[in-house]
């Protein structure tokens, strides 16, 4: 993944910024994204999806800038988002909903729907194919939503908060589904939960109040624990310590 983020501010309000003067770069491989609500996890990931501009400073992947027209629609052919929710496109079926989002992702509707199927099977949802989306679950909606993304083959997937409101059962159908995927694409996630931290992600963003607090390797957050702390709770000691100091 080679997606930076140089010197960015965002503000909904002119004088109440998310972000100030903001500079990652986002490596390769599953990267968590941790902070406390309104720290600006939402408001980064919809900066790397395109779906809001900067107020200044650049986000870029490659030599795609998401600031040139001329440059949008290919970048968002190679970046995918998974929004909070995943809402289903009424009288829509399940393939035919991934082959949609395909085709506004500027693949032909042969090429979307050829590759529509083989996206939904990834995603477990290969037997659901000719039923309405309105008729999905809130875990089946989400890996619809990965699906939609792997129909255009996306180099990077952005999920906010993709486990929310998702009960124990569908968030390990979930951290699954994640593995699996892994050699298919680059991952950032939003959560606020830490419990698998050493196990499904390689990299660690933590962010409060629109700044960065850590940023680097999930071995090298867990070691910020307390080494009296014991292995299943390092993540929570680590993050916890981090925001503390800041607050």
């Amino acid at each position: 993944m080679t997606i930076h983020v140089s010197r960015c501010s965002f503000g909904y309000r002119r004088r109440d910024l998310v972000l100030e003067d903001l500079t990652l770069d986002l490596p390769s491989g599953c990267v968590v994204l941790l902070g406390p609500n309104g720290a600006g996890k939402s408001t980064l990931l919809a900066l790397l999806a395109s779906a809001r501009r900067p107020g200044s400073g650049r986000v870029t992947l490659d030599d795609l800038d998401t600031r040139r027209r001329g440059h949008l629609k290919q970048y968002r052919r190679q970046v995918g988002w998974l929004p909070q929710q995943v809402t289903p496109v009424p009288g829509l079926r399940v393939r035919e909903q991934a082959a949609y989002a395909g085709w506004l992702k500027g693949l032909s509707r042969r090429d979307a729907w050829d590759g529509s199927l083989e996206a939904i099977k990834q995603v477990g949802l290969g037997e659901l194919a000719e039923r309405s989306a309105a008729q999905l679950s809130g875990g089946q909606l989400r890996r619809l939503g990965i699906a939609q993304t792997l129909v255009h083959s996306a180099r990077v997937v952005l999920m906010d908060e993709p486990t929310a409101g998702l009960d124990p059962t569908q968030r390990r159908v979930f951290r699954a589904l994640l593995d699996d995927l892994k050699d298919r694409a680059d991952f950032v996630v939003s959560t606020h939960q830490t419990e698998d931290l050493a196990h499904s992600y390689d990299s660690v963003i933590l962010l409060d109040q629109g700044r960065v607090l850590f940023e680097g390797a999930t071995a090298s957050f867990l070691d910020l624990a307390p080494g009296q702390v014991a292995q299943e709770h390092r993540a929570e000691a680590a993050y916890a310590g981090l925001v503390k100091e800041e607050m």
